[in-house]
């Protein structure tokens, strides 16, 4: 395809067959189709080919084949060399009557001849192939243009004046100037195909530019593997294509090899580099019982993996299953330049021959006539709308996926500048999901870290998440003492002998059952604390409690900076959650959000999100969990943590890799920027069509002249697109 609209072509002839619904992208040359089931390939191929075209069914396994492809380029370079060549001493010749030397015209035909027939092919193979199937595109504007200047020039020199020896005749830039049959258009005819392969050259480069994010993300992953087999003699490592590999296999990860699949750590520690997935630029530490992403690069020590998720079953290929979907479609604001684009051929070569008759009729002579109506033949070709969406898609989408967040589809862009409320969940989205100790309150006379490694040695034999949140943090003070006649107290706490002493760690319920009441000190903490919402453990022992710890669920760090951002970018947070009242207030407070729904079930959630649209706004969703699925989906933008569960990414619009909020407000930036690009490019092409073609028809442009515009209008959109390559994250993310 070279043009917009050889897509919509291709997508009306698939549209045709029963039950096919097809969208056609000219940027990334693909088609998705959807058929009922049961239908056969060959059938869908054959109507592409029945439109003048060819398809193949693109296979994930092709992807990698596909980043090395470059033929098509490198055929193309070797036509623009050659056209350029052959073109710029015809063109010298034309505009500077001085180096018109006795018989230049004939050397200028000499060397036009292979530069319109032989560099030009690709255009008048293309426009007779659209001629058999009744159609017309670019290239038969292209051909038409430069062989009907060709032709006349043909005509001037054999039949007319222009053949003297000895003639010669100036330059002009405006077509009206043209004189009689002396005049000649073999720098128009050679000028322009030069000027169109260089404009289609560039804008291929710029392409494969555009997608270059994705094609890094695809090649990120694992060639070969080194698999465990269990033999004869024991155990041995095979290395395999990482096609081979199999859910269960045992595979090991060597210090600078990239982690073949998605798994779980069953032996070794070190630190994996996850950046080219979620764009975090701190490797991760990962032990026996971590889970490691595919594609990932191991920092430093050998680690043996067993494989959970192998295939496109991966992060990194689901991943870039997204990022591909969300490069296929159209945005709504695609679908005015494709209907535009549909017609837009016909009308060309039709207001073409109205100019031809027009100058004709005025008396003017056939060589400005002529040369009027090529300059709207040339200058009119609706490339540069047909890039304006899928170019900014491309880059917008692959610099996402270098930063940890996936886009779903073009029509989420919309959604991200209409939106003005955010409902955000509380655990595992602002907060951690995590019990952690906040902090430790000693009793009189008590020291901290001693209140501390005594409920952490009682706890470290519990699989509670508080107690595991206590262990933790008490590991951190020094080395946890044995424990003897440990008992656990169902829903209460546990006891034990610490050191010697008989110490009660739980609820401060249990500790008076013990006789260890709290004294006043400790109560009035332990009052305060939970009325922030924080659960209060109490330590004692030898008659007396000894002081507390508060668990809670943690902020992550970043939460209140994100919040902060979301505000800046128009949006006003809600924090929505089931916990109740005083936490949801406490969290809130910490991050910064006035607005706070507390003890709902998911079902609440969602009806919180109807009655803000019932109130007329237009509501995005931050969610991580099961219980947030409902709502992403009732949301008009859906958010989903990566971290969290596979049914609330399934639910979203945005998918964010990364845990931190942070990179909500760097989704919603990056998908107000890409629409930002899109609608200018399309202002671009529009407002470039629609004040060329007059000039053109008025006489006051060249062919040669529109043959450069119009390529430069091509390349300007996608050079346009490809600023947003320099996009930056605020979250730290490394792309």
């Amino acid at each position: 395809m070279t043009c917009a609209s050889c897509a919509n072509r291709v997508e009306r002839k698939l549209g045709k067959l029963d039950g096919v619904t097809a969208t056609v992208n000219y940027a990334t040359e693909r088609a998705r189709v959807t058929a009922p089931a049961g239908t056969d390939l060959a059938v869908i191929v054959a109507a592409v080919e029945s439109a003048g075209y060819t398809a193949r069914e693109h296979r994930p396994e092709r992807r990698q084949v596909a980043v090395e492809e470059d033929d098509p380029l490198r055929s193309l370079r070797r036509r623009v060399v050659g056209a350029v060549a052959l073109a710029v001493p015809v063109v010298v010749l034309a505009m500077v009557p001085a180096a018109q030397f006795p018989a230049w015209q004939w050397v200028s035909l000499a060397l036009a001849l292979p530069a319109v027939l032989w560099a030009g092919w690709p255009f008048h193979r293309a426009a007779w192939v659209n001629l058999r199937h009744g159609a017309a595109t670019m290239d038969t504007l292209v051909s038409v243009g430069t062989l009907a200047a060709l032709a006349w020039s043909l005509y001037a020199l054999v039949l007319g004046d222009a053949g003297a020896i000895g003639m010669r005749h100036g330059f002009t830039w405006l077509a009206g100037e043209a004189d009689g049959s002396g005049s000649i258009y073999l720098e128009a005819a050679a000028g322009v195909t030069a000027f169109v392969l260089l404009g289609r050259y560039l804008e291929g480069r710029s392409k494969r530019r555009a997608g270059a994010a994705l094609r890094e993300l695809l090649a990120s992953g694992a060639k070969d593997v080194a698999v465990r087999r269990e033999g004869p003699g024991g155990t041995t490592e095979v290395r395999v294509p990482v096609e081979e590999l199999a859910v269960g296999d045992v595979f090991v990860v060597r210090p600078g090899e990239k982690v073949a699949a998605d798994g779980v750590v069953l032996d070794g520690t070190s630190a994996v580099d996850v950046s080219a997935l979620t764009g975090e630029p701190v490797p991760a530490e990962v032990g026996p019982g971590d889970a490691v992403a595919g594609g990932g690069v191991n920092a430093a020590g050998r680690l043996v993996v067993r494989a959970e998720r192998v295939g496109a079953d991966t992060q990194l290929a689901q991943t870039a299953a997204l990022v591909e979907r969300a490069q296929e479609g159209k945005a709504q604001v695609q679908r005015l330049a494709d209907r535009v684009s549909a017609v837009f051929v016909p009308v060309v070569i039709a207001l073409a021959v109205a100019t031809l008759g027009f100058w004709l009729g005025a008396g003017a002579g056939w060589a400005p006539a002529l040369t009027a109506a090529v300059a709207v033949l040339i200058i009119a070709c609706p490339c540069a709308l047909g890039l304006a969406t899928p170019t900014a898609l491309m880059v917008g989408t692959g610099r996402g996926a270098r930063m940890g967040v996936v886009v779903r589809g073009p029509e989420v862009l919309e959604q991200t500048r209409r939106a003005d409320v955010v409902v955000l969940d509380k655990t595992g989205t602002v907060t951690t999901g995590r019990m952690s100790l906040v902090d430790v309150v000693p009793g009189a006379d008590e020291d901290r870290d001693d209140v501390l490694r005594a409920a952490g040695a009682l706890e470290a034999a519990s699989e509670h998440p508080i107690a595991r949140a206590i262990t933790a943090a008490a590991a951190e003070v020094g080395a946890l003492p044995d424990v003897t006649g440990f008992a656990s107290r169902d829903g209460l706490g546990v006891e034990g002998s610490v050191e010697g002493r008989a110490v009660v760690v739980g609820r401060p319920r249990l500790l008076a059952e013990r006789g260890l009441a709290l004294p006043a000190d400790l109560a009035a903490a332990q009052g305060r604390a939970e009325a922030t919402g924080r659960t209060v453990v109490a330590v004692g022992w030898d008659g007396a409690a000894r002081g507390l710890l508060v668990v809670a669920d943690a902020v992550k760090p970043t939460s209140a900076d994100a919040v902060r951002q979301l505000r800046d970018l128009g949006l006003r947070p809600v924090l929505v959650t089931g916990d109740h009242e005083a936490a949801a207030r406490a969290v809130a407070a910490e991050v910064g959000v006035e607005e706070v729904v507390a003890g709902v079930l998911p079902a609440g959630k969602v009806d919180v999100v109807q009655r803000l649209q019932a109130e007329g706004h237009v509501v995005a969703v931050v969610g991580d969990g099961v219980n947030d699925a409902a709502a992403l989906a009732q949301a008009d933008l859906g958010i989903a943590l990566g971290t969290g569960t596979d049914v609330a990414v399934e639910a979203s619009d945005l998918t964010l890799v990364r845990g931190d909020l942070r990179s909500a407000a760097d989704a919603v930036r990056l998908s107000r920027a890409t629409l930002r690009t899109i609608r200018g490019n399309l202002a671009w092409a529009f407002a470039y069509n629609v004040a060329a073609i007059p000039l053109a028809m008025a006489g006051l442009l060249t062919p040669m002249v529109a043959g450069a515009a119009m390529a430069l209008s091509s390349v300007f959109v996608v050079t346009n697109s490809l600023r947003l390559r320099r996009f930056r994250s605020t979250s730290g993310a490394v792309a």
